[in-house]
C-alpha cells in the first residue's frame, strides 16, 4: 500500500465516531455487569439522602435538645442521627463495591471486545489502524474509560442529588441564604465548559502521540537485532525521547489548563460559606434564635452543612467533567474500533464444504481502497486446476503476495471474481474456506509454547504422531529429535531461539496438519537451502498429491519442476507456462534463469540450522530484487 493510501485509511480510522452511537456501543460491552451498574446508582442515591437528612437531624438535636434543654429529644434525635448514619454506611459500602465490580467488569468486556473485533477485521480493515494505535486503545484508552465509568455510577449520580436536595432543604430554611447558592452555580458552570473547551484537543493530541510511542517502541523491540548490528541505540532512544517529550507537553500544557479548576472551586466554596455565616448570623441576631421569628442556631448549622455538601457536590461534578474530558477522547477512538465494519464478512446462507482444491480468477481485479487511482492487481484470468503445482516469480512490487492472499479472503476481489472448488469465495463460510486454505510466509511467526504446541495450531486434536509425519514432511523432524527436549521444546516469544530456516520448517509442518485442499508458499523456503528445498517439495508431491500447491519463489529451482509458472510484473501476469516453455517465450524468464544458472556452481551455503540464505538465491535481474528481502505479508504495502 502507497504512503497517500496508508494516510487515507489512517485519517478514515482516526475519524470521530458518531456522539449519538459512542454511548451505545459502549453500554453493550456491560452486558453481565447491567445489575451492579444499576444497584450501584440505587445504592448511592439512599447514601446521598441520608446525608442530606442527616442536617435537619442535627438542626432539631440542637434546637430541641440541647437549647431546649429536653435530653428525651437528645436521645430521640441522637438515635435517628444514628441510624441515618448507619444507613448512609452501609449504602455507601455497597455502592463502592457494585462500582468496582462494575467499572471493572465494564473494562474486561470492553478489551475482549477490541480484540474480538480486531480479531474478525480483514487485511484492509487492519491496514486502518497501526499496532500501536489498537495497543493503545485496548489499554491506556480501556482503563480511562473504567475510571470514568466508575466516577459517572458513583459520583455522577451522587453529586446531582445532592446538589438538588441539599439546595431544597436550604430553601425551606431560608429562601435568601439559599440564594447564594445559585448565584455561584452559573460561574462554575462558564468555568467548566471552557476548559473542556480547552482540553479535549490538547488529549486527542496526547492519544495519537501515544499511539506514535507504541509503534515505535513495537518496531525497536521487533529489530532489536538490527538496532545492535547497526550501533543505532543512541539514534533510536532520542527517536523514543522526542515522542515522550512531546506527549509530556501536551500533559504539562492540558494540566495547566485543569489545574484552574480546584482553586476556583475552593474559591467559591470558601465566598459561599462566608456569605451564609455573615447572613445567618445577621439574621439569628434579628431573631434571637427563635424559630417563630427568623433562624436558629440549628437552621445555621444545617445551613452550612447543606453548603458545604452543595459546594462538594459542585467538586464532584467538576471532577467528573475533568475525568469526562479525558475519557472522551478514550470512548471515541474506542468506538471507531467497535463500530468498524469488517469488508470480509460471511454471507446469509454460506457453503460449509469446498469442494476441491481448483481456483479460478475471473477478470480479478483488486485495490486497497476503491479511491485507488492505480490497481494493485489489475484483470487476473487464472485457472488452476485441483491438485496441480504452481509457481510464482516477480520482482518486488509484482503483487505476487497480494494474489495469493485473494484466496483465503484476506482480502476481497475489488473487481470480477475469484472461484476456490467452482464457488465464490465471497459464498463460502469464511471458517470453511479457511480451513481449507493453508498458508505459510516468508515472514513466519512462532508464538510462545511448545513444538507441538506450535504445530497443532494447525490441528488442534492431531495426534503424536501426526504431529511428526508431518514435522518430518517439512524436513522439520531431524532437526527437532537433536533438542533435548524434542517436541516439549519450548519456544520462545517469536520462534527466536530457532533459526530462520527451522522456522519456515516449523510453519510448512504446522500448515500440513490442517490438511488443506490448498497449500500457498509464499517465500517459505528462502531461508532453507536448495537440498532440503528439494526434499520438501518431493514430499509434499508424493504425501499430498491432491493437494493445490502455489509456491512463490525468488529461486527457479523451487518452481521449474511445477506444472504452470507464472510470471508476475506490475500487478499483472505477464508469461506463463511450464520451465521449459518459458525458456523459450519469457526474455524476463529466461533472463533469471541465466543469472541464476551462471551461478550455480557456487557453493550453497544455505543451513536449516542457521537460516543461512542460498547463494543461488540470486536476485531477479530484470525488477532488481534481493533475496535478502525479507518481504512482509502484504507484498505491496
Amino acid at each position: 500500500m502507497t504512503a497517500q493510501q496508508l494516510a487515507t485509511t489512517r485519517d478514515a480510522a482516526d475519524a470521530p465516531a458518531k456522539p449519538t452511537h459512542v454511548i451505545r456501543t459502549l453500554l453493550h460491552s456491560l452486558r453481565e455487569y447491567k445489575k451492579e451498574s444499576i444497584l450501584t446508582p440505587l445504592t448511592v442515591a439512599v447514601e446521598a439522602i441520608m446525608e442530606i437528612i442527616i442536617p435537619t437531624v442535627m438542626a432539631n438535636l440542637i434546637d430541641q435538645g440541647i437549647t431546649g434543654g429536653s435530653m428525651p429529644m437528645v436521645w430521640k434525635f441522637g438515635l435517628i442521627l444514628f441510624l441515618c448514619a448507619l444507613v448512609s454506611f452501609a449504602a455507601g459500602t455497597l455502592a463502592g463495591r457494585f462500582a468496582a465490580v462494575a467499572s471493572a467488569g465494564f473494562a474486561k468486556n470492553l478489551r475482549h471486545d477490541v480484540f474480538a473485533k480486531v480479531q474478525g477485521f480483514s487485511f484492509t480493515n487492519i491496514d486502518r489502524f497501526s499496532t500501536g494505535s489498537i495497543i493503545t486503545r485496548s489499554t491506556t484508552d480501556v482503563t480511562n474509560l473504567q475510571n470514568s465509568f466508575q466516577m459517572i455510577v458513583r459520583i455522577g449520580v451522587r453529586a446531582p442529588i445532592m446538589m438538588i436536595a441539599a439546595w431544597v432543604f436550604s430553601f425551606r430554611i431560608s429562601r435568601s441564604i439559599s440564594l447564594v447558592y445559585l448565584a455561584i452555580i452559573p460561574i462554575l458552570g462558564i468555568a467548566l465548559f471552557a476548559i473542556v473547551l480547552l482540553v479535549h484537543p490538547v488529549f486527542e493530541r496526547v492519544f495519537h502521540t501515544y499511539d506514535k510511542l507504541n509503534n515505535d517502541v513495537d518496531e525497536n523491540l521487533q529489530g532489536i537485532r538490527v538496532v545492535k548490528s547497526y550501533n543505532r541505540e543512541t539514534h533510536e532512544i532520542g527517536k523514543f525521547n522526542r515522542i515522550s517529550l512531546a506527549i509530556y507537553r501536551d500533559f504539562v500544557k492540558a494540566e495547566r489548563v485543569l489545574s484552574f479548576n480546584a482553586p476556583l472551586m475552593d474559591a467559591c466554596i470558601y465566598i459561599a460559606l462566608l456569605a451564609v455565616s455573615w447572613m445567618g448570623a445577621q439574621q439569628i441576631v434579628a431573631s434571637g434564635n427563635n424559630a417563630a421569628h427568623g433562624l436558629t442556631t440549628g437552621d445555621l448549622t444545617a445551613l452550612v452543612t447543606y453548603a458545604l455538601q452543595l459546594l462538594m457536590a459542585l467538586m464532584m461534578i467538576s471532577m467528573v467533567f475533568v475525568m469526562f474530558i479525558i475519557s472522551q477522547a478514550s470512548a471515541e477512538r474506542i468506538c471507531q474500533v467497535l463500530q468498524e465494519r469488517s469488508t470480509v464478512t460471511n454471507p446469509d446462507h454460506p457453503i460449509e464444504q469446498v469442494p476441491d482444491g481448483s481456483i479460478t480468477f475471473d477478470h480479478a481485479t483488486f485495490r486497497y481502497s476503491r479511491n485507488s487511482e492505480k490497481p494493485v492487481l489489475d484483470d487476473i484470468n487464472l485457472d488452476i486446476p485441483s491438485g496441480s503445482v504452481v509457481g510464482i516469480i516477480g520482482g518486488t512490487g509484482s503483487s505476487k503476495s497480494s494474489l495469493v492472499q485473494l484466496i483465503p479472503r484476506l482480502y476481497d476481489v475489488t473487481e470480477g471474481s475469484l472461484k476456490v472448488g467452482g464457488h465464490d469465495v465471497r459464498d463460502y463460510d469464511l471458517q470453511s474456506l479457511r480451513d481449507q486454505v493453508a498458508m505459510v510466509l516468508q515472514k513466519n511467526v512462532l508464538f510462545s509454547g511448545t513444538i507441538a504446541e506450535n504445530l497443532r495450531w494447525g490441528n488442534p486434536d492431531a495426534t503424536d504422531e501426526q504431529v511428526r509425519h508431518a514435522a518430518k514432511i517439512a524436513q522439520a523432524d531431524g532437526f527437532v529429535q537433536e533438542f533435548p527436549d524434542k517436541y516439549d521444546t519450548m519456544i520462545e516469544q517469536g520462534g527466536t531461539n530457532v533459526s530462520g530456516g527451522q522456522r519456515q520448517r516449523l510453519c510448512i509442518a504446522r500448515a500440513l496438519l490442517k490438511n488443506p485442499k490448498v497449500l500457498i508458499l509464499d517465500d517459505s523456503t528462502s531461508a532453507v537451502d536448495t537440498k532440503t528445498d528439494q526434499l520438501i517439495r518431493e514430499g509434499l508431491r508424493s504425501e499430498a498429491p491432491d493437494v493445490t500447491k502455489i509456491i512463490i519463489a525468488q529461486r527457479l529451482s523451487s518452481v521449474q519442476d511445477a506444472d504452470m509458472i507464472l510470471v508476475m510484473a506490475g500487478g499483472r501476469i505477464m508469461d506463463q507456462g511450464t520451465h521449459e516453455q518459458l525458456l523459450e517465450t519469457s526474455d524476463e524468464y529466461r533472463a533469471i534463469y541465466e543469472l541464476q544458472t551462471k551461478n550455480h556452481g557456487e557453493a550453497d551455503t544455505a543451513d536449516g540450522a542457521t537460516g543461512t540464505p542460498s547463494a543461488t538465491n540470486v536476485p531477479d535481474a530484470a525488477a532488481s530484487q534481493s533475496t535478502a528481502n525479507t518481504a512482509q505479508e502484504g507484498e505491496t504495502r
